[in-house]
């Protein structure tokens, strides 16, 4: 006789970033958080709960709410999260296990601008973060979500999602060019 393991799925809150729209609602997740359903390289849709949508330009004005909305994920630019709790492990955060460094960050895309901070194993390497491994996803912490042509549009979250394809511009905190006074 086989047993089977039974998964606990609970919701976690977020606030998801198009190019266009704002989506606010409710993600199923097991165990492996947030970041877990979004490098989930056997799923490519991300299905909202209790869903209301707003456009970027006007993100407090409701434009419509669903029961359930579906997602293209590889659409998705960022994810806001309230708690960085709710990511999932460290393992899968970081990308895997070991010492980590953390690195003050500021990521652009077309439409938004990141600021925040990165955990990796070992030192900072670019061509790893953005193209090694399965992760579509990168986690920055206590970090600062900007619509770039929308100044007042402005998120601080304790743990932010960024959709490494989206991503223009990765630059470290650390290299920025001390002003001459």
């Amino acid at each position: 006789m086989v047993m089977e393991k039974s998964r606990t799925y609970r919701y976690i809150p977020v606030d998801i970033y198009t190019s266009g729209y704002r989506v606010v609602g409710k993600v199923m997740v097991t165990n492996s958080g947030v970041i877990g359903v979004m490098n989930d390289s056997t799923n490519s849709t991300l299905e909202v709960h209790d869903a209301r949508l707003a456009k970027v330009h006007m993100p407090t004005k409701l434009v419509d709410q669903f029961d359930l909305v579906r997602m293209v994920k590889k659409r998705v630019v960022a994810i806001c999260l309230s708690r960085v709790e709710d990511l999932g492990p460290k393992s899968l955060t970081r990308g895997g296990f070991g010492s980590t460094a953390q690195y003050p960050i500021r990521i652009t895309t077309q439409v938004f601008e990141v600021e925040g901070t990165i955990e990796v194993t070992g030192r900072f390497d670019f061509q790893g973060l953005m193209y090694e491994g399965t992760r579509e996803f990168i986690a920055a912490y206590d970090a600062t979500l900007t619509a770039v042509l929308i100044p007042n549009v402005r998120v601080e979250s304790p743990a932010i999602l960024i959709n490494r394809h989206h991503a223009d511009i990765v630059a470290l905190i650390s290299q920025r060019t001390k002003e001459e006074k």
